[in-house]
């Protein structure tokens, strides 16, 4: 029996709001294959800092947390220790802590075999932002999805309006960029397309249009043949 290290993987990194979480359940939901939202990961690490009062500083007791998270993805529902967080991780102020707590490699380090553990079969789609670089730099297809970050910032805006929270979209930009920044400029895996990475600019495409290339390409892959 083949090993879950030989499971194929569609690595899937872009910035935040660029569509590829979308992207991603809906890819696996065609082929069948499990899904692993990375920046969920992260945003359950922030959630948790948050929930123990940890201060910052002390990147010891953060990583030793992470690690001892308790995580389940249940049809799309989102478990923290039994809870369903699944809302509460998508708040903005969840989000800002994950992209700080992102920058620390000790936390980086501590994720990178859970996230890897992701990977059974028959396959995985990978979201994130360092999928194709750093957690599976085997992949046999590798995507950057991109959107300029008006784009995004007006997704994202009638993401909180629909779930009828309250959304300033210069906050929601202001952020957006300033996330960017710290992504693309981290210290450890920057957010950046991997060397051998098909790029996509999603910014004037429907979901379904970004989805079909996304199949598309892997249709294209050789080890597609071989499942």
């Amino acid at each position: 029996m083949l090993s879950n290290t030989c499971a194929p993987v569609i690595a899937l990194d872009g910035p935040t709001a660029s569509g590829k979480g979308t992207v991603a359940l809906r890819v696996a939901a065609v082929l069948g294959w499990h899904v692993l939202d990375s920046g969920a990961i992260y945003r359950l690490a922030a959630l948790t800092v948050m929930n123990h009062d940890v201060v910052l500083t002390d990147l010891t007791r953060i990583s030793d947390l992470a690690r001892e998270m308790r995580i389940h993805f249940e049809q799309g529902r989102i478990l923290l220790d039994g809870v369903d967080v699944t809302s509460s991780i998508r708040h903005e102020n969840v989000g800002n802590l994950a992209s700080e707590l992102a920058k620390e490699p000790v936390l980086r380090q501590g994720l990178l075999e859970r996230q890897r553990a992701f990977r059974t079969w028959p396959g995985l789609v990978a979201d994130g932002r360092d999928m194709g670089t750093v957690v599976f730099p085997d992949a046999p297809l590798k995507i950057f999805l991109l959107a300029d970050v008006d784009a995004r910032a007006h997704r994202r805006y009638r993401q909180l309006v629909e779930k009828g929270e309250s959304a300033d979209y210069e906050i929601i930009l202001a952020d957006l960029k300033a996330r960017d920044e710290r992504d693309m400029n981290r210290l450890v895996a920057p957010l950046k397309p991997a060397e051998d990475a098909y790029v996509i600019d999603s910014s004037a495409l429907t979901v379904e249009q970004t989805v079909e290339r996304v199949l598309a390409l892997w249709r294209q892959c050789p080890d597609s043949a071989l499942l």
